[in-house]
């Protein structure tokens, strides 16, 4: 299955712009089987003077987005992974939808690990998910979530053959923390990493970019498009057909 992760660059206020973005990039590019999306890629992560409430842009699960989502999915024959606020009984939560190439809604899930600046944000409750799509078995977790699954989501990943991770990562200095993160994940799982990162836009911060696609033969990156849309694509193979 060609999976193809999306760089999206950072913004904030405008989702039918990143929506348009996002569009205009899957016309351009060569066609995928899966397309992922970064965390709170339409909303934006937090704003130019550095304000993270994302609560004025909160639906239902069953709104505005994810009817977006749909029709792209269905546009592009292929299954879309995609970030969505979502409101639900005065909770609010950073949450995640996968829907197929039909239209249909075929998983959800919200953060269980809000980051620290993300006080807007209701801790999920939701499981790792379990998506089987085309001879593939793929879970799913977002951000600062991926510090927690050895301890959460074990037996999850021990079966996924990709684990698919959106996220609006922020590291201290040049350091490039998700790398050796990555190759312990893959090094111990046997699966595949698919990240969809936030690009460099405004607000500019360290740790956007590089988004990747990390398996047991390797690893290819996206190229660096400040404030475009960047992508990088990978086929990919159950585990248990790789040879090592």
């Amino acid at each position: 299955m060609k999976i193809c992760a999306l760089e999206v660059p950072a913004s904030f206020g405008d989702p039918g712009g990143r929506l348009a973005d996002i569009r205009s990039a899957l016309a351009q590019g060569e066609p995928a089987d899966l397309i992922l999306v970064p965390e709170c890629a339409l909303t934006g992560y937090v704003s130019r003077d550095l304000e993270f409430d994302l609560r004025p842009f909160a639906e239902p699960l069953e709104g505005p987005t994810l009817s977006a989502y749909r029709a792209l999915a269905r546009e592009h024959q292929a299954h879309f992974v995609g970030p969505l606020v979502e409101q639900d009984l005065g909770a609010f939560f950073n949450s995640f939808v996968v829907v197929d190439p039909q239209g249909e809604l075929l998983g959800h899930y919200r953060k269980r690990h809000p980051w620290f600046p993300e006080t807007w944000a209701t801790k999920g409750a939701l499981p790792y998910p379990d998506l089987r799509i085309a001879g593939l078995r793929l879970t799913l977790a977002v951000c600062f979530d991926v510090h927690f699954l050895a301890s959460e989501a074990r037996d999850a990943c021990a079966a996924a053959d990709v684990l698919l991770f959106p996220s609006s990562w922020v590291d201290d200095d040049a350091t490039d923390l998700r790398a050796a993160i990555f190759r312990s994940l893959v090094r111990r799982f046997g699966l595949t990493v698919v990240n969809a990162n936030w690009g460099e836009g405004e607000p500019r911060l360290p740790g956007q970019g590089r988004s990747r696609i990390v398996g047991p033969g390797g690893a290819v990156e996206a190229p660096r498009l400040v404030g475009r849309v960047s992508r990088v694509a990978a086929d990919v193979f159950p585990k248990s057909a790789i040879v090592t």
